[in-house]
């Protein structure tokens, strides 16, 4: 713990995804009485096997902001991790926090709302067995809290995020006109969004994202953790993120000034080799709140109004922002704990080894795997329709392949994670998030991406040595879920395609299945 252990009134908790100089962790704080507390745990950073990339970032973001916090005149109590764990004072997060009462005999915790339930659970019954108040307050980094989702979503049915959406679009007057109805006199602009790069692929000028260097203190993160989490998945030799908020604010400027403009039109495309198209890549930086969803929102908006972008890109971002992300979390305070343990399809396999190492032939997963040991990060479709649609096709267990993104990808917080993986990858919930699998062939990544005419599988094709795994495997998770999937009206085209197969196709089907999932499970 750096400072003296000196009596403190009120310990103020900033947890790794709390980075926000104006939370509302510091009203009534009091630099006499009270002290903020951080610590770098080892037992957040191994519960799940994390990304080396994913500690480098969150411990050097971290100790950036106690630098930010301390030039505010506010006293830090700071647990910093080192090589050899000269430093560790207990390996989860509620011990070290134990410590630290009885060596300052605080009378009170404070702490934002964390992002996951399990931390929750750790600081409430830490509380409770030390008999110290635990104050918890709401998270002002958002647009809505989670009595309001919990308001919205009573007495309804299903929860539909379209329906949700329009309601903060309503809600905080984003994008709408003076008579309440919405720019451009659509809600959703979607059908605009999902272009491919056709035959020709990306223009030779696309934008690329900034590279900050890291500067002293990541540096030294860098050495800590390629040394000590040796073990761990991903490579650090890419290191080139924002870890302070003047830096995240020069990501979201190029972001505006170069790819927004692009980014509605191709935000469904891939093309191999290519990790960031026109994506934002800024999804990390609100998670660990480095900026605030509002002014991202604002800074898009009048982009918009300034004619530096068109509706369509404009719009797709913000129902990501206010739409989306608001949604999971809603979903997630609302059904949590019992959400993670859910398998509505009853998936029971575990994750074949490609999804830590990148070692697969298959074009399209080598490609987003590259992109995800190198840079913890994929694209909204490179998650769903490349690397969640084949953990789902395969039949890989939900909260496996929730843990697995938990681990890999830089902005999965729990709240995050859970929801898009359980619910909209899965549809372990049965249809809580979204209204039907979202299952597809490999026609689909052909279609969408150049990715299969350099790979040796055939996405027209589903049996055979030849056939796409993606294919085979589409057939066969339709067909293994007939029951379950027969009475939901958006899949009856699929399943009717499935009828129309006669047995002798679906024997093969069946057998070509197996082959794939025993080469694959070793």
């Amino acid at each position: 713990m750096c400072g003296k252990s000196a009596k403190v009134r009120h310990l103020h908790l900033v947890l790794g995804d709390q980075l926000d100089r104006d939370s509302a962790l510091f009203e009534g704080f009091d630099p006499a009485q009270d002290a903020v507390w951080m610590a770098e745990v080892v037992g957040e950073a191994t519960h799940v096997w994390s990304h080396k990339l994913r500690l480098a970032f969150f411990f050097s973001a971290m100790r950036h902001f106690r630098e930010v916090v301390e030039a505010s005149g506010r006293r830090v109590l700071y647990t910093r991790m080192e090589v050899d764990g000269s430093r560790d004072r207990g390996a989860s997060l509620a011990e070290v926090l134990d410590l630290d009462l009885t060596g300052t005999g605080a009378s009170r915790l404070v702490v934002v709302r964390p992002g996951d339930y399990r931390v929750l659970d750790q600081l409430i019954d830490l509380a409770q067995v030390r008999g110290v108040p635990l104050e918890i307050r709401e998270d002002s980094h958002f647009y809505d809290l989670p009595e309001g989702f919990r308001d919205w979503a009573a007495g309804r049915k299903t929860l539909v995020l379209e329906t949700y959406y329009r309601e903060m679009r309503r809600r905080h007057g984003i994008l709408l006109e003076t008579n309440g109805k919405p720019v451009g006199g659509e809600w959703n602009y979607d059908g605009d969004n999902r272009e491919s790069f056709g035959r020709k692929g990306p223009p030779a000028d696309l934008p690329q994202v900034m590279p900050i260097e890291p500067d002293a203190v990541t540096r030294e993160v860098i050495e800590m953790v390629n040394r000590r989490f040796a073990d761990h998945p991903g490579h650090l030799e890419c290191f080139d993120l924002p870890v302070s908020r003047n830096d995240a604010l020069k990501w979201l400027n190029q972001f505006i000034d170069e790819r927004l403009p692009h980014f509605g039109d191709f935000q469904d495309a891939l093309w191999s080799g290519q990790r960031f198209l026109y994506h934002s890549r800024l999804s990390a930086l609100l998670n660990v709140k480095l900026l605030h969803p509002r002014e991202v929102v604002a800074a898009v908006v009048a982009a918009w109004e300034a004619g530096r972008a068109p509706l369509n890109s404009v719009e797709g971002f913000v129902r990501q922002v206010i739409g989306w992300r608001e949604y999971v979390r809603g979903i997630y305070w609302l059904r949590m704990p019992d959400y993670l343990d859910l398998n509505f399809l009853e998936a029971k396999a575990d994750l074949p080894s490609f999804f830590w190492d990148g070692k697969t032939e298959m074009a399209c997963l080598a490609d987003a795997m590259e992109n995800v040991l190198n840079h913890g990060y994929a694209h909204h479709i490179q998650r769903l329709m490349v690397l969640g649609l084949f953990a789902q096709l395969f039949g890989v267990r939900p909260r496996a392949f929730h843990e697995w993104h938990l681990a890999m990808y830089l902005d999965a917080i729990d709240w995050v994670s859970a929801p898009n993986t359980i619910g909209m990858s899965h549809y372990a919930d049965g249809g809580v998030v979204g209204t039907k699998p979202y299952c597809a062939s490999g026609n689909y990544i052909n279609r969408m991406s150049n990715h299969c005419a350099g790979c040796r599988f055939d996405p027209g094709k589903s049996v055979g040595e030849d056939a796409c795994p993606f294919t085979t495997l589409y057939w066969a998770f339709l067909d293994r879920n007939r029951g379950k999937l027969k009475g939901n009206q958006r899949m009856a085209f699929q399943m009717k395609n499935l009828e129309r197969k006669n047995e002798d196709e679906m024997a093969g089907i069946r057998a070509r299945a197996r082959e794939v999932r025993e080469v694959l499970q070793g």
